[in-house]
């Protein structure tokens, strides 16, 4: 295939801005789908955590034609914490659809992601999605784009983009907001118009650089790339030439082009296009495949460091091994380090115990998904606090910084100023927008952990956040921690109605009659600052006395339903998050009540 008859281009956008219901559309208007083919919406998302969250996770390839050209898609998470996905992805790319909401404009991961397009030059096609919303302002949402733009530092071709007013889920699109239309046909011939044709030259030596990787149960580990030079055929000898520097030679097996959401076997791909190859049974991303007469690696790609770390250590609370699967140390050490294998923003690193190991990411969603994932799989672990990853520049301490997006009813404003401002946050900019404020601060990333239960209590849930990474700053000053204590119980049974209707006045409850709890786990949060420790299990004596009231009902209000990103964020130093297959419960490092105790005497005698 001739480099001309081949586009490559990434979506890139912000959470739910539209980016996988346009997927969804440009397969049915090119003829992926048969007319009365019954396919599922979202079809890109197909893990169980992308359909249920409603994001994307993991960036996808397929392909379409459209006038006997090729479109290599690529479908990337539109969350800064899965931006490892996105910036290994876009080098396979020579431009991007940026999608943007009519009504919202601009959002913090819609700069992380066009940032990162704009470092590698690509070139921009900009997509207004919603244009059907009722409240929708797309001219003012351009504006707020091209000012983007410029303050991104784009180069002057960058800001000569073209744009497409669409609506993904009506599936058209037009070049002007007034034209009438029924489909996506502007949108396929901006992308030939306007997308350059690959960088790549087909005669030169073959090179191809592994950007993401697949399995299969029949042919193993399958890694995919863009040929960037030559061309290859199936059962060749190449120079695999890995990342650490080490070199060898290897057959490849067979080599698939992607069609559709599906591959297909080809005899031989040419520069320029986006293949995956099988036969090289630990190919890693970032490795290089080259002809062995010129085994020259292509450059790797840059991943911005993990800012946020976790204690990832073996079950151990009464309740260990009931659930789960998988419960030693060699299970959860095969596991994480099994995971570095695709999720390059991942760093894994053993610790003094053999039965606890050091796991770094680039957020708190990052690291909650990998541990849903390890919950489904049927592994049992306890994690501690997240702890946010310091760095020294110019001899002092420098923390993260996330550059955070706050939308609120205005009755509400002080409260976010107020809650922000106690976490060292700086305001950048305040907007009013249809009886609402739109907020953007600087903050550390330390002030965001526990900050979205605050933010949904003080406003009565009325408040949307976003953020994302902006950049490392000197350290600002100690935030303050949880203010309120736990409950934690004493004794080890099931729940009763009877205990937590003596105890609801003493906070609220994590817990429900029935439930299994021990000793040491934390049930309920307290309404004042200090920890106390509480009976949940506690039953009604029985005696041959009847009264007037004995037979009434119990009424207890609903224990908190926490979410594991609630609860990540939720826990202190001293305590940890049991995850099982079945449940996650939140529990004090130490169980016993009098080692707690001691442990907290000798920490104020060493003082």
């Amino acid at each position: 295939m001739e480099l001309k008859n081949i586009r490559n281009i990434a979506i890139i956008a912000h959470v739910d801005h539209g980016k996988t219901t346009l997927v969804d559309q440009m397969l049915k208007q090119t003829g992926v789908f048969r007319s009365n083919q019954q396919v599922a919406e979202r079809v890109l998302d197909s893990h169980d955590q992308e359909r249920e969250r409603g994001i994307t996770i993991v960036a996808k390839n397929f392909s379409i034609q459209y006038k006997g050209i090729k479109l290599n898609i690529i479908d990337t998470p539109g969350h800064t914490d899965f931006g490892g996905e996105v910036e290994r992805t876009l080098k396979m790319a020579e431009g991007v659809l940026l999608l943007v909401d009519a009504y919202e404009g601009p959002m913090p991961q819609t700069r992380y992601v066009l940032q990162k397009a704009l470092v590698y030059h690509l070139k921009p096609i900009v997509v207004i999605n919603k244009i059907d919303r009722t409240d929708g302002r797309p001219n003012e949402v351009l504006d707020e784009i091209f000012d983007l733009f410029v303050e991104l530092n784009a180069d002057d071709d960058q800001l000569d983009f073209p744009v497409i007013y669409a609506s993904a889920k009506d599936g058209y699109a037009k070049l002007d907001i007034e034209d009438e239309s029924t489909n996506l046909t502007p949108l396929f011939e901006a992308i030939i118009n306007h997308i350059p044709q690959p960088k790549a030259n087909p005669n030169k030596p073959f090179q191809m650089l592994i950007h993401t990787l697949d399995y299969n149960d029949y042919v193993g580990r399958i890694g995919i790339g863009k040929i960037t030079n030559g061309s290859i055929r199936p059962s060749s000898e190449v120079a695999w030439l890995k990342m650490n520097g080490e070199s060898c030679n290897e057959r490849i097996g067979e080599i698939y082009s992607f069609l559709g959401l599906g591959r297909k076997n080809v005899q031989e791909a040419f520069a320029g296009d986006i293949v995956a190859v099988t036969g090289i049974e630990n190919i890693e991303i970032g490795d290089t495949l080259a002809d062995i007469n010129y085994p020259k690696p292509l450059p790797i790609v840059n991943i911005d460091e993990p800012t946020l770390s976790m204690i990832f250590s073996v079950n151990d609370s009464p309740f260990s091994g009931k659930d789960g699967k998988y419960v030693t140390s060699r299970n959860l050490r095969e596991r994480l380090y099994r995971e570095l294998s695709s999720n390059v923003s991942l760093r894994v690193h053993d610790t003094h115990s053999s039965d606890s190991f050091h796991v770094a990411g680039r957020g708190l969603l990052h690291l909650s998904v990998l541990i849903e994932n390890m919950r489904r799989e049927g592994y049992e672990l306890q994690v501690s606090k997240p702890k946010i990853i310091y760095k020294e520049i110019n001899g002092k301490k420098a923390e993260p910084i996330e550059f955070v997006l706050i939308d609120v009813p205005k009755e509400h404003d002080g409260q976010v100023i107020s809650l922000l401002g106690s976490r060292r946050g700086e305001m950048l900019d305040m907007r009013k927008n249809n009886g609402r404020i739109n907020f953007e601060f600087k903050l550390p990333s330390r002030g965001l952990v526990g900050l979205r239960l605050r933010l949904l209590s003080s406003t009565q849930g009325n408040a949307i956040m976003y953020h994302n990474f902006y950049e490392y700053e000197y350290f600002k000053g100690d935030i303050p921690h949880r203010t309120q204590g736990v409950l934690v119980s004493t004794s080890n049974g099931e729940v009763t109605s009877y205990a937590l209707d003596a105890l609801s006045d003493r906070g609220v409850m994590f817990v429900k009659p029935g439930d299994r709890v021990y000793e040491g786990m934390i049930v309920g949060e307290h309404c004042e600052q200090n920890d106390i420790t509480v009976n949940v299990c506690r039953a009604k004596k029985a005696t041959n006395i009847r009264s007037a009231t004995g037979e009434k009902g119990i009424k207890l209000s609903p224990p908190r339903d926490l979410t594991l990103e609630m609860a990540l964020e939720y826990i202190e130093d001293d305590e940890l998050i049991e995850i099982t297959p079945k449940t996650f419960r939140l529990r004090k490092i130490l169980l016993n009540e009098h080692d707690r105790k001691r442990q907290k005497i000798a920490s104020q005698t060493t003082r």
